[in-house]
């Protein structure tokens, strides 16, 4: 096993060095999953799908190291053997998403705003740079990239810094007791509570509010849920309904997600007001994910968004062709484009995948 291993990487790294001795762009890709995700992929396919495996767990460490193309399906079906788990939840996509596209596109589902996301999580990896070289990172320091958190800016990079090879994840006890709450209000009270909530010892793991109606989930010791729900009150859902509700959620299968509207991700502070524009929303993580279905121009979107405190980025659907990722002030580009160049300095990985010319 550890020879095709070996010989895989190997053929990776010489097909990297001929792309870019040649400038031919390559498309970095697990099993598809998010190629909705992002500007719209382009050149010679690369493809980690049938790299996977386990290379090591220690439960006892809570750290598991796997290879890219591992199924987060397969990845949580062996932590929850030892009542573990992948605390950030990242979307599975229907059972096809793999850990290093979890990695690479840094989406987190419900838990995030209680336990923190992707990059949190990320202890090390094993990646193959523009030039053809394999860097380990996690406890060690790269001359050539000096000064950056490299395992962490892995994560949102969406393949544009190198491929993925194997990634070393910081994994959770699953919480001994859990309870979903439910609570008729409007979205101005929601936010209220939620940023209330949010300054009390309670222990929230997630929220969800829609159509007048929010969702709070619990998590933890059996006497501090007891103790919540008591203090708090409202409506406590069966297990069955609530575990739909949050896979859904995680997933983005529930019906919120269908249609061809545009779905914009709107990241804001917590305690921002509404944000007022036409379409339906979805408020996750306290207040600071919101989710809106739109057919309001982009220019619209994102002056209102940033009016907020916050920024927008067309999720699904609209039109991918120009920038997908709300546009940022100079010095955040400049940093980019030399971290960018850094790992991938001819430029051949998912070119463009983030922003024009990255």
């Amino acid at each position: 096993m550890e020879t095709s291993v070996n010989d895989r990487i190997r053929s990776w790294t010489e097909r990297i060095r001929e792309a870019s001795a040649s400038g031919t762009a390559l498309c970095i890709r697990g099993s598809g999953s998010k190629d909705f995700y992002g500007r719209q992929p382009f050149g010679e396919l690369l493809s980690t799908d049938a790299y996977d495996g386990v290379v090591s767990y220690e439960p006892s460490e809570l750290v598991v190291t796997v290879r890219a193309g591992t199924r987060l399906a397969d990845l949580e079906t062996l932590l929850a053997e030892q009542n573990q788990m992948l605390a950030f939840e990242p979307p599975r996509f229907g059972g096809g998403g793999t850990v290093g596209g979890c990695v690479a596109a840094g989406l987190a589902g419900p838990r995030r705003a209680a336990v923190g996301g992707v990059r949190d999580f990320v202890l090390g990896a094993r990646l193959i740079d523009g030039r053809g070289d394999v860097l380990r990172f996690g406890g060690e320091v790269m001359k050539n990239v000096a000064g950056y958190d490299v395992s962490r800016a892995l994560a949102g990079s969406l393949g544009t810094l190198g491929l993925i090879v194997e990634v070393s994840l910081k994994v959770l006890p699953r919480p001994v007791a859990e309870a979903t709450l439910r609570f008729e209000m409007n979205e101005a009270e929601a936010l209220h509570r939620l940023n209330a909530w949010s300054a009390q010892p309670l222990p929230v793991s997630a929220s969800a509010w829609r159509s007048g109606v929010l969702h709070l989930r619990l998590s933890g010791a059996a006497a501090a849920v007891e103790a919540a729900i008591a203090r708090l009150g409202g409506e406590c859902l069966a297990k069955d309904a609530a575990d739909v509700l949050w896979a859904g959620l995680r997933d983005q299968c529930d019906a919120f997600f269908d249609g061809d509207e545009a779905l914009w991700r709107l990241s804001l502070p917590s305690d921002a007001l509404a944000v007022e524009l036409d379409g339906a929303q979805l408020v996750e993580w306290g207040g600071a994910q919101r989710w809106l279905r739109s057919s309001a121009p982009a220019d619209r979107v994102r002056a209102r968004v940033a009016e907020l405190g916050g920024h927008a980025t067309l999720f699904r659907h609209g039109d991918r062709r120009s920038e997908v990722f709300h546009p940022l002030p100079a010095p955040l580009m400049t940093l980019h484009r030399r971290l960018k160049s850094a790992f991938d300095p001819g430029g051949i990985f998912n070119p463009g995948r983030l922003y024009e010319g990255l």
